[in-house]
């Protein structure tokens, strides 16, 4: 489940607890590395403080004006920073899951949008500049269903489609039946 709090804020007093000094001493710090690249940033913080890589992250995101990792309130918040095409065929994909599930709540998770049933993660789907990314939640059902989706870009954790994909809606159906099996 994504942090309650998706404030960078939120990970301060762990910083303090963990390496011992004020968050004033840690803007200290950021000042000197001020201008370097985000991953230079990261390394400094890493290497010279023994920084995990999510605290680094967030004090460096927020040295650099980033003071939430949440960038969507809403799904349709969301399609607004995609291409008409991959919003078009993501909520397709979205309301045929909806149809059928009823009880099911698309949410914002991970700055993208997801279908939820019962607190567990069912379906997702994000945007690269290429294609859709679609994701049962499951490296198992993607591999069970791969010699079903030749046609599309099945990797490990997601499935490409096209952008302007004619949706499969029995695909998407059986993927998101397939993933309920698995978590009952």
């Amino acid at each position: 489940m994504p942090p309650k709090d998706p404030s960078r804020e939120a990970h301060f007093p762990a910083i303090e607890r963990k390496y011992g000094e004020k968050m004033s001493y840690w803007f200290k710090v950021m000042k000197e590395v001020e201008g370097k690249k985000y991953p230079e940033q990261i390394a400094h913080l890493r290497e010279n403080y023994g920084f995990s890589q999510a605290h680094a992250n967030a004090l460096v995101m927020y040295s650099r004006g980033s003071i939430s990792s949440k960038r969507f309130d809403t799904p349709t918040a969301f399609y607004k920073s995609v291409t008409p095409d991959q919003a078009k065929t993501m909520r397709k994909i979205f309301k045929t899951i909806l149809d059928k599930y009823p009880k099911a709540e698309l949410v914002i998770a991970w700055n993208q949008p997801m279908i939820r049933i019962n607190e567990n993660y069912v379906f997702g789907a994000s945007a690269s500049t290429k294609r859709v990314l679609m994701s049962p939640w499951s490296a198992d059902v993607i591999a069970d269903f791969a010699p079903k989706m030749t046609d599309l870009n099945v990797l490990k954790k997601t499935i490409g489609v096209p952008n302007d994909w004619d949706v499969d809606t029995k695909l998407i159906l059986a993927l998101v039946k397939a993933r309920l099996a698995e978590i009952k």
